[in-house]
Parts: structure tokens; C-alpha cells; sequence
């Protein structure tokens, strides 16, 4: 019996990852007006954006329902495999209020769930790791205490480069994205310990932006430490790069990924944001 490892799409892995790791994918769904996708499954990134500029409708997203869960548990579980299940923060969504109703749809299947308090490649790096553990023979109880520590460790700090998606999802009052267009402000946001999207500081100019991010992210993690980092962003492949460069300049980085943020998260923040999501080692 081996243990098997389900997560769900806004963890932004790409394809290639999930397969070579055997990670399996309950994709969240993206909105359009009347039209509907499954995230990354039937829109990816390069759709998503093209959609964008087409569609009079903004987008909204909405969570897998259990019958979707239950699918995929079905599957994993076919020949004994355990499941470990990793999830966005329930303070983000309720993808694992749903992934917990379709357990309990199989009482004799052996499923545990974990609540990230994360997301996006934080996310995404907790369920490459519980993947890499599941294929080396671990425990399912190994897996999951290896995952809550990284989750404990997980630090998301980002950046937007506008704040018009933020007010068009209702996070923040039309005249408080006006005002902070008109003044250059660019808020740097972070998802905090109980795995809430929170303000970390806010910068006036493009150019404060890295530095500022980088001293928060040596409160964290002081420099010349060794971490596991992924820099994320919307379309700003230019600005990923710098993040990089200015991360390497600070730490010893045993691992490193440069991840697009899929159309789940995207919705929610905009082109142009960057980030980084990172833990100690």
C-alpha cells in the first residue's frame, strides 16, 4: 500500500510536474458571464489572458464541489493507496470544506487533509514535496508532518501592479484603488500565519518595490540562510527575473522555481503582480 497525493489547481503546478511526481489535480473553475472552465484543465494562462481582453464579463472563480473530490479519490485509492490531500487556506476558499464532504463519502478509504494556510506555489512546492516522499516509500504520517512543518515555515509576500482586479472582486473600495492609482502606490501584501491575504507595507514608486520586499523577507529569514523558493508573477517574466537576481544576491537557494501564477489566483490580483513564496530548509 502506498500513499497518493492530491492537492487542487491553484497550487499552479504545470502539467509536466503533476505527472512526473504523480500528483493528481482537482481544478477549482474560472467564470467568464455564462461561460465556464476548469482551471488549468480547459483554460491555462496564455487562454486566460487572451479571454481577458476579449470578454466584456471580468472573471470570478468558484470551488470544486465534493462530487469532483470524489472523482479523484476514487481513482487514487482504486488499488489501497492512503491519500494525503493538500489545500489552499480555508480563510482563501472553500475548495477543502469540499475535498472533506467527499471523504466522508468513503469511510473505508484512508484520506487525511491538510489546510496549507497557503497558496499558489506555496502550495504548489508543500505538494512537490509530499510527492517526492510518497515515491521514496514514505508514510502517510511522515508526509503529512513533513507538510505541516514547511507549512509553518511558508512565507508568500507579493506585490500588484495594479489595483483594479482587487476592486473588481470586491477586496478594496473603488475610491481606495483610484486613490492609490493616482498616488503610485504599490502595496506589498502577504498571506499571514492563519492564511489570510493581509497588507505587509505598502511603497510609493516601482523602484522601492524589491528592496522593500527583500528586507521583509530577511525578517522572516535572516540572509545568507538556505530556502526553497519559487518566484511567482502575472505576465512580468522582465520583473521575475530581477526578484531572482536580487533572492540569489541574499540567500543560499537549494532549490528554485519560476512559476506563473494560474488563472484562479490571477483573477484575483491582476497583471503584473510578482512574489515570491519561500521557506528555510
Amino acid at each position: 500500500m502506498g500513499v497518493r497525493i492530491v492537492t487542487d489547481s491553484t497550487a499552479d503546478l504545470p502539467e509536466s510536474i503533476r505527472q512526473e511526481l504523480g500528483i493528481y489535480m482537482v481544478p477549482l473553475t474560472v467564470h467568464f458571464g455564462p461561460e465556464s472552465f476548469l482551471d488549468t484543465v480547459e483554460m491555462g494562462v496564455d487562454a486566460f489572458w487572451a479571454k481577458l481582453r476579449t470578454s466584456s464579463h471580468h472573471p470570478k472563480t468558484a470551488q470544486p464541489s465534493p462530487g469532483d473530490f470524489l472523482k479523484v479519490y476514487q481513482e487514487a485509492t482504486k488499488d489501497g493507496d492512503e491519500v494525503v490531500s493538500i489545500h489552499i487556506s480555508t480563510k482563501l476558499s472553500g475548495t477543502m470544506s469540499s475535498a472533506q464532504i467527499a471523504a466522508q463519502m468513503m469511510p473505508e478509504a484512508k484520506i487525511t487533509h491538510i489546510d496549507t494556510r497557503s497558496a499558489t506555489w506555496g502550495l504548489g512546492m508543500m505538494a512537490i514535496e509530499a510527492a517526492r516522499m510518497a515515491k521514496a516509500g514514505r508514510s502517510a504520517a511522515a508526509i503529512v508532518s513533513a507538510v505541516e512543518a514547511i507549512a509553518d515555515r511558508m512565507h508568500i509576500f507579493f506585490t500588484l501592479d495594479t489595483l483594479e482586479f482587487l476592486q473588481k472582486n470586491g477586496r478594496i473600495g473603488r475610491a481606495q484603488a483610484l486613490l492609490g492609482g493616482l498616488l503610485g502606490i504599490k502595496p506589498i501584501l502577504q498571506v499571514d500565519r492563519e492564511g489570510f491575504v493581509a497588507p505587509a507595507d505598502k511603497v510609493r514608486g516601482k523602484s522601492k518595490i524589491i528592496p522593500r520586499s527583500m528586507e521583509l523577507m530577511q525578517e522572516r529569514v535572516p540572509a545568507g540562510r538556505k530556502i526553497k523558493i519559487t518566484v511567482v508573477h502575472c505576465k512580468a517574466p522582465e520583473e521575475a527575473a530581477q526578484w531572482v537576481d536580487s533572492v540569489r544576491s541574499l540567500y543560499t537557494v537549494e532549490e528554485l522555481w519560476i512559476g506563473d501564477l494560474g488563472p484562479v489566483v490571477a483573477t484575483n490580483v491582476g497583471p503584473g503582480t510578482v512574489g515570491v513564496c519561500f521557506y528555510e530548509v
